[in-house]
């Protein structure tokens, strides 16, 4: 009996010591985000790039992605190891982070940027893929570890927001080229866990994929995602153009991040009490009234408190969407499914929103390309709420 509770009390402590390396691995990759996000595009404005470059610079990378997230999500499943994957995948970013921090030409740097983006998209899904492996029959939730991004996000764009705006703009390279060796580092002590225990079989992906439910789905968080997609490209550019010192940029992002904590929390011990496809619909709610306001408002100071409109449009609409597909694809499938979740929110319509809404904002101005994100999100609730009753229906 003492040898059960020995060895049940060692079985916690390993699980336990796994999931601070998990939580300090997020909090460290999203650093990497902090900057990318609010920094990157007033990187490539530094070098000399027009807005249709820089639409052009963010909207390629998630093309890459497209491809890349699919490919690696597949390798995982067929070899049943993320971590490895992950290892490798940060070692080709601090590569291709040693290459852009060279070169300044515009060719070069879409080719950089694509191969960069080539090994950093696959990372979110599997990062989660990896999280929801490892929680399974815990009592941990996936909120509970994905806050650590949250909040390595917000801390690195408001302590790298200041650090650039005393240094230059064309700092930024090496400051996430520091935080993406250190992610690389810590992903050699993550512990690799296998999902399923049945096999892959490539046939299937192609049926999951034939699911009319995950297909109309998809489409969903296609429209949803180039709203908030939009805002990530160019909230940085907007905010400069309407007066904001750049000591301020950092706090568009972390109002954001901090805001999105309280309700991943609240979904993950409250959040199965709640229909999904509602939830959604909220969200998409919520992104129309976010950019509304932002296209809206003149007052800069006034659109980063805005932003805190975050928590219940992306903060709801992350966790739920993430839930709702859990229960339309098998398990065997995780890694490649959330691969094709990463591929229409991270690539397609990061792809969609970066090219298209770098030519509205050149052609058009900042306040156009909000109104028509805020469009965007009020469709895509619609299609939520719209599908829920649908079921409703055919229940009854």
């Amino acid at each position: 009996m003492n040898f059960i509770k020995y060895r049940l009390r060692r079985v916690i402590m390993n699980t336990t010591k796994d999931i601070n390396k998990l939580k300090s691995f997020t909090f460290l990759f999203y650093m990497g985000m902090g900057i990318i996000v609010p920094f990157l595009p007033l990187y490539f404005e530094e070098v000399g790039y027009s807005k249709i470059q820089i639409g052009t610079l963010l909207g390629i990378g998630p093309m890459a992605g497209i491809v890349s997230n699919i490919l690696w999500g597949v390798i995982s499943d067929s070899f049943q190891t993320v971590k490895k994957v992950l290892t490798i995948l940060l070692f080709g970013q601090m590569v291709m982070l040693f290459w852009l921090w060279q070169v300044d030409q515009f060719t070069i740097t879409v080719i950089v940027i694509l191969f960069f983006f080539f090994f950093q998209n696959p990372v979110i899904a599997l990062t989660d893929s990896l999280i929801l492996i490892t929680i399974q029959k815990t009592k941990f939730s996936y909120a509970g570890i994905r806050v650590w991004g949250s909040l390595g996000f917000s801390f690195s764009a408001l302590v790298m927001g200041w650090i650039l705006s005393r240094t230059g703009m064309d700092k930024t390279i090496f400051l996430l080229i520091m935080t993406t060796i250190v992610a690389f580092v810590l992903s050699f002590g993550l512990k690799d866990r296998k999902g399923s225990v049945k096999k892959m079989r490539f046939s299937g992906i192609f049926n999951m994929l034939q699911s009319k439910d995950l297909l109309w789905f998809l489409l969903l968080v296609f429209i949803i995602s180039l709203s908030h997609r939009t805002n990530d490209h160019f909230i940085s550019l907007y905010l400069i153009e309407l007066g904001t010192d750049e000591k301020w940029i950092g706090w568009s992002p972390t109002v954001a991040a901090l805001s999105e904590i309280p309700v991943f929390l609240f979904l993950s011990k409250y959040g199965h009490r709640f229909k999904e496809l509602p939830l959604l619909a909220i969200a998409g709610f919520s992104y129309a009234l976010r950019y509304i306001l932002t296209a809206s408002l003149d007052n800069p100071y006034l659109i980063i408190a805005v932003q805190a409109l975050h928590s219940i449009s992306f903060g709801i609409f992350l966790i739920t969407a993430l839930r709702y597909l859990t229960g339309l694809i098998p398990e065997e499938y995780r890694s490649t499914g959330l691969a094709v979740f990463t591929v229409i929110w991270a690539g397609i319509a990061g792809m969609s929103s970066g090219m298209v809404g770098g030519w509205i904002y050149n052609q058009y101005g900042g306040e156009i390309l909000y109104y028509v994100a805020s469009l965007l999100g009020f469709i895509s609730g619609i299609g939520f709420l719209s599908t829920h009753l649908y079921k409703l229906r055919i229940k009854a």
